[in-house]
């Protein structure tokens, strides 16, 4: 019993490490990296469509992002997406390939960026503490219904707390990473 509460709140915290990589991904620094795109939709036939579904995306230097669509007639609907997007980016066609510069960071970007990155990295930890409440609730409620001991509660209560502990951890990690990659010039 306690063992299923502990793995669901474990399962539950990694999601939210998951869902913190992936917010830092869109938080774009000095490089250029194809996933930076990764949430950008483009207007094809009707549909809104991923970009990585209707590109290829590559890196072409430190700077540069280089874009070859699949259908050569999507390249102006594509462009248009990635202007209108807050990203920032300013799309270059040469021909049939799309390239997007990355422009410098400047000081104040850079802060707001590590703003950003500071405040999904609180929804990360807020995440991960509701999912230690959950699972110490679903505690009380066995202990309540007398399936588990009082001790056994505590014992999963600290095994929980552990567990947290181990994920706010990764969290603050992953946050000072991404503010070192973003200060780096």
């Amino acid at each position: 019993m306690i063992d299923d509460v502990k793995k669901e709140a474990d399962e539950r915290m990694s999601k939210s490490l998951d869902a913190l990589s992936h917010n830092f991904n869109k938080i774009r620094t000095g490089r250029a990296h194809p996933s930076l795109l990764d949430g950008l939709r483009v207007e094809y036939y009707g549909a809104e469509t991923p970009l990585n579904q209707m590109a290829n995306v590559n890196v072409e230097d430190a700077r540069t992002l280089s874009l070859t669509a699949w259908d050569k007639t999507m390249i102006p609907a594509i462009e248009k997406a990635i202007m209108k997007s807050d990203l920032g980016l300013n799309p270059a066609t040469a021909g049939e390939v799309i390239r997007i510069p990355m422009p410098m960071l400047t000081e104040e970007t850079r802060k707001g960026y590590i703003r950003q990155a500071r405040h999904e990295a609180e929804s990360a930890r807020v995440s991960v503490r509701n999912a230690r409440r959950d699972a110490n609730a679903m505690l009380k409620e066995l202990e309540k219904d007398k399936e588990i001991s009082e001790d056994d509660e505590r014992r999963g209560h600290d095994g929980i707390q552990k567990v947290t502990d181990s994920y706010i951890a990764q969290v603050e990690k992953m946050l000072a990473a991404k503010e070192a990659d973003l200060m780096e010039i």
